[in-house]
């Protein structure tokens, strides 16, 4: 699971902006902010850069439950 929509809306940025900075389709990017589909690592890492985050602020930890808690 990924925050990249909740990112992306903290900043004020649009989807098709960070789709056309990665070379992406707006669908592709579209499905990464629904979590419908993953990026790979190396695009994971490409939109911490783009969103000027650390890359651990666009991803949900495996140890967090539904709700957010540990």
């Amino acid at each position: 699971m990924n925050r990249i929509k909740e990112v992306l809306e903290q900043k004020g940025i649009k989807q098709i902006w960070l789709a056309n900075q990665l070379g992406k389709s707006y669908n592709m990017v579209n499905s990464y902010a629904k979590n419908r589909r993953q990026p790979s690592l190396e695009d994971l890492y490409k939109i911490a850069e783009l969103l000027d985050v650390d890359v651990k602020e666009l991803i949900i930890s495996s140890k967090e439950n539904k709700y957010g808690k540990k």
